[in-house]
Parts: C-alpha cells; sequence; structure tokens
C-alpha cells in the first residue's frame, strides 16, 4: 500500500486523483483556509492548516504506517514560475522558497517516493535545479524521472501542460505512456450534458453551476464571438480600446469561446470570467460556470466545495479550482507509481 502526504493540497485534485487510483492519503497541508472544507469533505483525509516552513520532519515522518511504502507529494505554488508573470520582477515572491521546503521535508523524512508537479517554466529557475538536487545528490540517490506533460494526452478534456517529477528510492520509475493521444477529450463530453444556464443565473440544484453576469456590452461581444475565434471577429464598435493599440493586438484569446469539439483552454483562477481568457461557453452566451470549470479539471460531478449553508464566491471558488492540480492527472501520477511497483516485483 502507497501511503501519502500531500504538500500544498489546496482543495485535493491530487489527493483526490492519487486516492482514486488506490493511494492511501494520510493528510494535506495547506495555508488556504477555504480549502479545510472541501478537502477533508471529499477525501476522508485530514486537512492540516499550517505554513509548510512551520512543517517538521518527525510531524511528516510520524504519519506513515510502518511498512508502507511512502510517498511526500506537492505541487509548491507556481505563481512565480509562470508565463502569466512574463515581465513582471517575481525575485521577492515569498512563494520563492518554497521548493526549497519541500526538499527539507525530502531531506529528513526519506520517503520512498516523491512527486511534483508545477508550470514548465519552473525547470528555468536555479530553485528547481536546487530541488533535483536534494534527490540525485546524496549516498543513496533517488532515481528521477521528470518531462513536460500534456495533460489532454492522459485524458484531461484541457490543453494544459504541466512539468511533472516522480522520483524513487526503490528503482528507475517513469510516468506511463499517453492514454489519449489519440483522441482527446471534448468540452462537449465533460461539460455538455449540463443544464443550461444564462449569464447570471444558477442550475436550482447545484448552486456551483452558476455563471457570472455580463455588461450589456461583454453581451454583445459573446453573441459576436465565434468557437475558436477571437475578438477579431467583432464589429470594430465592439472591441475594447486596448485593442486599438499595438500592444493589445498580440493577445487574441481573451473573449473567446471554446469549441464543442476541442479540449478546453488551461484553467485559471479567473476562468468564470469571460473576459479574463477564452471562457466563453462553446453555445451559450456566457462565461462558464465554476461547476463547469471543476468538470474540466476532471473534479467529480459532485465535489463540493462549500458548506451548503455557505454562498458560493467566485473569486474563493475560482481560486481553488484554477489552482488546483487536475484530478486526472493526479489519477496517471498513481497509476506510473503502482507500474512501478509492479514492476519491481517481477
Amino acid at each position: 500500500m502507497i501511503e501519502a502526504v500531500d504538500l500544498f493540497c489546496g482543495v485535493g485534485g491530487l489527493t483526490a486523483g492519487l486516492r482514486g487510483e488506490g493511494v492511501r492519503v494520510l493528510a494535506g497541508y495547506d495555508i488556504d483556509s477555504a480549502c479545510e472544507f472541501p478537502y477533508q469533505e471529499n477525501n476522508d483525509a485530514e486537512f492540516v492548516l499550517k505554513d509548510v516552513t512551520e512543517v517538521t520532519v518527525d510531524e511528516i515522518r510520524c504519519r506513515y504506517t510502518p511498512g508502507a511504502v511512502r510517498l511526500l507529494a506537492g505541487c509548491a505554488p507556481c505563481q512565480p514560475f509562470s508565463t502569466y508573470n512574463q515581465g513582471r520582477d517575481t525575485s521577492s515572491d515569498r512563494k520563492w522558497p518554497l521548493l526549497d521546503q519541500f526538499a527539507r521535508l525530502i531531506e529528513g523524512t526519506a520517503p520512498d517516493l516523491v512527486t511534483m508537479e508545477n508550470v514548465p517554466d519552473v525547470t528555468k529557475h536555479d530553485v528547481y535545479h536546487r530541488f533535483v538536487a536534494t534527490l540525485t545528490d546524496r549516498p543513496d540517490p533517488y532515481h528521477v524521472w521528470a518531462g513536460t506533460v500534456s495533460c489532454a494526452d492522459y485524458g484531461l478534456p484541457q490543453r494544459r501542460k504541466r512539468h511533472v517529477l516522480l522520483a524513487s528510492r526503490l528503482g528507475p520509475v517513469e510516468l506511463i505512456s499517453p492514454t489519449h493521444a489519440d483522441r482527446h477529450i471534448t468540452v462537449k463530453e465533460a461539460i455538455g450534458a449540463l443544464l443550461p444556464v444564462a449569464a447570471g443565473e444558477s442550475d436550482p440544484i447545484d448552486p456551483l453551476h452558476t455563471a457570472s453576469r455580463l455588461s450589456d456590452i461583454n453581451m454583445k461581444r459573446i453573441r459576436a464571438s465565434k468557437p475558436d475565434g477571437t475578438w477579431r471577429d467583432w464589429p470594430k464598435r465592439l472591441r475594447a480600446a486596448c485593442h486599438q493599440k499595438a500592444s493589445g493586438k498580440t493577445y487574441p484569446g481573451v473573449y473567446g469561446r471554446m469549441s464543442w469539439d476541442k479540449p478546453s483552454p488551461t484553467m485559471t483562477t479567473l476562468c468564470y470570467g469571460y473576459g479574463n481568457g477564452r471562457f466563453g461557453h462553446p453555445s451559450q452566451d456566457r462565461a462558464i460556470t465554476l461547476r463547469e470549470a471543476a468538470l474540466l479539471q476532471a473534479f467529480p460531478p459532485d465535489y463540493v466545495f462549500v458548506p451548503p449553508d455557505q454562498p458560493v464566491h467566485f473569486r474563493t471558488v475560482g481560486r481553488m479550482i484554477g489552482n488546483a492540480v487536475p484530478v486526472r492527472l493526479g489519477e496517471i501520477i498513481a497509476k506510473s507509481l503502482h507500474q512501478h511497483l509492479e514492476q519491481l516485483s517481477r
């Protein structure tokens, strides 16, 4: 049995994926208090509201059952490494040291297995290479596999690319081969069966299936938008002032509609907003709902994000969904680790 502790667990995307493939997740650590209820409600694992800099080696080590295969997993916040920060100085971002803290806990606990997930650009930074050196520059070095993964090739209905690292003290390890390289899961397959809702309206049964309101001008814009098109499809009178400037002409992906027949764009923390990317619904005149965003992240349809007696806040839930490791990617990581153990036992 693989037992895992999930650092930077957020709302539980990685945990849910690992658990879905038979990994026993013991606890998740995060500093976002809004994640505590959904993490515990959906995953039957303890949520620890704690900064990773304050987590001790002993408290991680004592969670594992003697004899279990121990996995330490985590996705340090990726904002400092993201392409969204191109041109902005992130050197003072307090999230930079978090990968070092992950490395500290690996050094102290020496788990059998490690997995780390982040944006592809993480490999351009020294902190990533220090992290890898923690695994390889030691008397009993880990076997390491690392690479950029196109999540659509593994069955996620989303064109999301992530850097995945797997490490094992037990022997060579690698990610399984793509499961859907020849046929991607489409937006229609993921969200096509949901109840139609208008902008500003909700599904009476599922409060997460709520669409944000649109201003009059944005309603006109989305009605003029084509699936997989751009704002260049609009009449000039509907174009935003920034798009009239030379600097705005290189951002065709905002105010766009998705296509039914392709995977979605990458879900972000603001994916519920029509003007924040290509987050327009393929056929309805609105942005996607939070539930649709969650499904595109491969969360189960009944995944609960908010206590039943509390309102759904777009910004809070959008942050949790956009920051999550896609559940499907967690499943693929678990499948890879199980395959690794099976090969060792032959």
